[in-house]
């Protein structure tokens, strides 16, 4: 266990100890399905102690999982951490551990699909009952209770649209009704924020994510209080979860760098957020960070940073028009999933299917992950988006490789007037074909970017 308060520190360090590392700068890899004892009595004290980081069974753990979940543990400020094959693992086995056949759950209306279609098509089929509530309710999820609730679900801020509840206010009142507290944690990934010093019971992330960071694990993570830990350690192991001792060694690789990598996440994502915000075709931007965010003033107070993941809502637009967007990007690409190195986008015409309380009466929403490309090229390829492309037309001749690579020597040339001429020049395309119109959405779309950079 790290004894610095300082998070930074604790990513290097945690996890670290002798018994993991056996002499070397990372914890072994060690993978098992049998331990073996050389007598009863050992046995019989490791079933003892089984669920508490000793070698009993494969299922239960190796060293590599025991490193990773007291460094999980540690960053969350928890009891104890149970690992998962993935996030929406996490999830669902954290609500079975803790409902049954007649409980209600209180689940808020923004969630992480997966937990929503969890809710709808397993937890029903069980018994249990779900209610959606408006992401920015705060203290009025008091009128949502019932006298069979169960556990109130958070998620801040939330998927796609990026409401960030006051989560201190809506625990209060779920603590004066018995209720237990979960908070799928992904986004604050307990560096920027942990939901137990705000009074949450268990904070579950998909490790998937920046905890990995390179978009090559599936991993789960959920950390609980003093209360609940040995609840959830022991019902996760009867549901028969676990993870390979690999994807925990790279879970714990990808831990010691995750506060770089999102420091230059949040630094990059801000900046793409902010040229954004200037342009005339977007409503605004749903990024925590930014006052137009929902809930931007508990951001303020609760967490220690941001990321790169952020939504923007468009004035209008439709489906064809996405689609055209979505197909000209060439650093940004589709898919699902976020956190890792590379820069992301998916896009929804509307959120009205992915809520049943608040609905949605505004424009097309665009999710993007901004990765760790150049934040430049990223801009660029947004812009292209709107049919005008960056390119750098004209070199100074002793910059090109033609002339270098046959011989010509150019190197030490210097031509200062061409080299300012160079580096402080831009062509637009006019031509004579081009409408009237189409000169004024290329002068328009210019300017738009010079104020973008001017205001930045």
């Amino acid at each position: 266990m790290s004894t610095s308060k300082n998070k930074n520190t604790q990513l290097v360090s945690t996890g670290r100890k002798k018994a993991y590392t056996h002499g070397v700068v990372n914890p072994v890899v060690q993978r098992a399905s049998t331990i073996v004892f050389d007598s009863v009595a050992e046995l019989k004290e490791a079933a003892k102690t089984r669920g508490d980081k000793t070698l009993f069974y494969g299922r239960r753990g190796t060293t590599t999982h025991f490193a990773l979940q007291e460094a999980i543990t540690e960053l969350e400020g928890g009891e104890g951490c149970a690992l998962y094959p993935c996030g929406a693992a996490a999830i669902s086995q954290a609500l079975l551990s803790f409902v049954k056949a007649g409980d209600h759950i209180l689940m808020v209306d923004n969630v992480y699909e997966p937990t929503r279609d969890f809710c709808d098509k397993i937890l029903a089929g069980l018994g249990v009952t779900t209610t959606y509530y408006p992401p920015t309710i705060g203290a009025g999820i008091e009128a949502y209770i019932q006298p069979n609730t169960k556990v109130l679900f958070l998620e801040s801020p939330g998927s796609i649209t990026m409401e960030i509840q006051d989560v201190p206010a809506m625990v209060k009142v779920a603590n004066e009704h018995n209720i237990m507290t979960m908070l799928d944690n992904t986004y604050g990934n307990g560096l920027h924020y942990r939901p137990l010093e705000h009074g949450v019971d268990i904070s579950i992330q998909a490790a998937t994510k920046y905890i990995v960071g390179h978009s090559d694990v599936m991993m789960g993570v959920a950390v609980a209080n003093k209360k609940y830990w040995p609840t959830l350690r022991e019902q996760s192991y009867l549901l028969g979860q676990c993870t390979s001792a690999d994807d925990a060694y790279l879970a714990l690789r990808g831990l010691r760098t995750m506060a770089v990598r999102l420091n230059q996440h949040e630094k990059a994502a801000i900046e793409v957020a902010k040229w954004l915000e200037q342009h005339e075709l977007v409503d605004h931007i749903r990024h925590p960070a930014f006052e137009s965010c929902p809930g931007h003033e508990f951001f303020k107070r609760d967490f220690d940073g941001s990321n790169g993941l952020f939504s923007f809502v468009m004035k209008t637009g439709n489906q064809k028009a996405i689609d055209a967007f979505l197909d000209s990007l060439e650093h940004i690409k589709m898919g699902f999933s976020w956190g890792g190195f590379e820069s992301l986008v998916t896009a929804n015409l509307t959120m009205k299917g992915l809520r049943s309380n608040t609905g949605w009466d505004l424009g097309p929403v665009i999710r993007l992950h901004i990765g760790l490309e150049d934040i430049d090229d990223l801009i660029n390829d947004l812009f292209e988006k709107y049919g005008i492309k960056s390119v750098v037309q004209y070199y100074p001749l002793y910059r090109y490789e033609l002339f270098t690579n046959n011989g010509y020597n150019l190197k030490n040339s210097k031509c200062p007037n061409t080299e300012f001429f160079f580096d402080n020049m831009i062509s637009f395309p006019f031509k004579s074909e081009m409408s009237n119109n189409e000169v004024e959405y290329l002068i328009s779309s210019i300017k738009n970017v010079l104020d973008s950079y001017r205001n930045s």
